[in-house]
């Protein structure tokens, strides 16, 4: 069901959560859910439209990834985990009284989907309207209904062949779904219906019956340490050769005496064809161990190819009035030892090229959080972020929302960032469509979930297109500010792309959760 396609914003007659009795193993969930959903059919609610979501706790942790892993393939696929910011406090308390990313057992630490209870996407650019929509299907009762999806980083731009099942955006509430906590985990399942639009909920539970009889209880632990394919070929759009030409001519524009344009992020899409399929979730469990520091995800609507990311980056992340974001910009490698990352370290904080790309990213940010806050805090002004492979410049920036319903505001403020984009954003998207000669896609766009209580939303960046017999797409881009060497830029391309394309060698070893 495309909840797009409702011609009303009428509230449901129901939005509810029951929760079952705690089992032991994923056989017993499934059995509980299967005989809840059965009194449901047997019982149901006396609504024209609904949602209704069943929930077993399990007793102990699975990994998500490891269950999504084990699911039939050919149905739709979703998966979030959070970023895991252990050792790095949140630095804005001073709007919270919790901790954002705390390690309550109630917040989930991955969410895996199969199958779709409904879906969102449409041709046309993501809307208030289109928000509206969604909005009806969650509530803050309810807070684990969500749902989960992304946005095209340019919706009027020319849709490539490969991203044509995704639309302009593409959100899902899955059918069945499996969350990993910090010390539990759970199976639940969900149906939707609106009779409105011809899909009842008779047609809803069937269709989850379907679904349920392909859930595996049997699961197989990937231990990630590679995907075990060779690289046959790797073809890149723009080519070294027609990339330093563009750099340069974005370079002139900058330069002009009156040009606006002070920064414009130009992005690569590299073809990876691998001796046999890639495995996007095994690939996405392999970069998983690269990226603790990071946020993984995986949207595959139904017939599509699968996007996958390991994303550093924060778009926003919403509790109540609450909103936080985050500066990313400027990029370095890792030191081989302690005294040479400093010595790199030292490189990029005192960089002027780095702290004029940098300060851009960050003072836009501010300024369009400022719009729809009543106050916001940026903390600190700039330091550095250590990933796995790579270092950046960042910052930290709160603001206290003056409604709930800006919520929509912030996402079509914040994005796209000049950190995937330029600033100004108009002029620099206008920019990249004239270069750029392919479809970026989801890549650069939002992807994360919205809630009844709580959304979050990343940057679909270090990210990848994984189809069936035609290997991956894997993208990367780089701010070009004034300053800009095509040289470094083009090495910094290949710096971004290596936790893909260094994770696609060896064998995996299995081992069998009992």
């Amino acid at each position: 069901m495309n909840g797009c396609e409702a011609s009303h914003k009428a509230p449901l007659g129901t939005v509810e959560t029951r929760s079952l009795s705690t089992v032991t193993s994923l056989a017993a969930a499934t059995e509980s859910l299967i005989t809840a959903v059965s009194n449901l059919k047997s019982e149901p609610p006396p609504f024209s439209s609904g949602i209704v979501r069943l929930q077993v706790p399990v007793d102990h942790q699975i990994g998500a990834l490891d269950w999504l892993h084990a699911q039939n393939d050919a149905l739709p696929r979703s998966f979030f985990s959070r970023r895991s910011d252990s050792g790095r406090p949140e630095l804005l308390q001073d709007l919270a009284s919790e901790n954002v990313n705390g390690t309550c057992d109630a917040n989930p630490v991955s969410v895996a989907g199969l199958g779709s209870a409904l879906y969102f996407s449409d041709l046309d650019p993501f809307s208030h309207d289109h928000w509206t929509l969604i909005r009806r299907f969650l509530s803050p009762n309810s807070p684990l209904i969500r749902a989960y999806g992304g946005l095209r980083f340019d919706p009027n731009g020319e849709v490539g062949v490969e991203w044509e099942q995704f639309g302009s955006f593409y959100f899902t509430v899955p059918q069945v779904e499996f969350v990993e906590f910090e010390r539990s985990s759970m199976l639940a399942a969900t149906v939707a219906w609106e009779d409105e639009l011809s899909w009842t909920l008779h047609n809803a539970i069937e269709s989850l019956e379907e679904t349920m009889l392909q859930v595996s209880s049997v699961i197989v632990r990937l231990r990630r340490e590679s995907l075990g394919v060779s690289v046959v070929s790797k073809n890149h759009v723009p080519s070294k050769g027609d990339y330093y030409p563009s750099v340069n001519s974005a370079l002139e524009i900058i330069k002009e005496k009156y040009s606006p344009l002070s920064k414009v992020v130009l992005a690569r899409s590299s073809r990876i064809i691998t001796d046999t399929d890639i495995d996007p979730i095994a690939w996405l469990a392999r970069l998983q161990c690269e990226g603790k520091d990071a946020y993984q995800f995986c949207l595959q609507p139904p017939g599509a190819p699968a996007f996958i990311g390991n994303t550093p980056e924060r778009l926003f992340y919403r509790k109540n009035l609450g909103v936080w974001s985050e500066a990313l910009a400027a990029t370095r490698p890792r030191g081989d030892s302690e005294v040479s990352d400093l010595e790199i370290e030292r490189d990029l904080l005192t960089s002027p090229k780095d702290d004029l790309e940098f300060s851009i990213v960050r003072e836009n940010i501010r300024e369009k959080l400022s719009a729809i806050c009543d106050r916001v805090i940026v903390k600190p002004q700039k330091t550095v972020r250590k990933l796995a492979r790579i270092q950046h410049l960042y910052s930290q920036l709160a603001g206290q929302l003056r409604r709930e319903d800006d919520e929509f505001d912030i996402l079509n403020a914040l994005h796209p960032t000049p950190a995937v984009c330029g600033c100004p954003v108009d002029e620099a998207r206008l920019l990249i469509k004239q270069i750029e000669s392919f479809d970026r896609g989801m890549y650069a766009g939002p992807v994360g979930f919205f809630g009844g209580g709580e959304s979050e939303f990343s940057v679909g960046i270090r990210s990848a297109l994984v189809q069936k017999g035609l290997g991956a797409l894997v993208y990367a881009g780089t701010g070009i500010v004034s300053g800009s060497d095509p040289s470094s830029e083009w090495n910094e391309l290949e710096l971004k792309i290596s936790q893909f394309t260094k994770t696609l060698e060896h064998e995996p070893a299995l081992q069998t959760i009992n």
